[in-house]
């Protein structure tokens, strides 16, 4: 494995299509990571307060539409 530098340099040596392949091959990476770690609170309960809120606003008739 190379080490951090070395990646760093590595990257800026890429001609500008590859470079743009890695950017958006790692942000494709970073939203799938996201969504599995949202998909774990979900089905953990993490994110139930979140529905609580949701539901108290909208008892208080704070919820507007978009």
């Amino acid at each position: 494995m190379r080490t951090l530098e070395e990646m760093k340099s590595a990257i800026e040596a890429l001609p500008r299509r590859e470079y743009l392949d890695l950017v958006q091959w790692l942000s494709e990476r970073n939203w799938q990571a996201w969504d599995e770690e949202i998909e774990r609170d979900s089905a953990s309960g993490k994110l139930d307060f979140l529905i609580q809120e949701a539901l108290e606003e909208k008892s208080q008739g704070k919820l507007g539409s978009l």
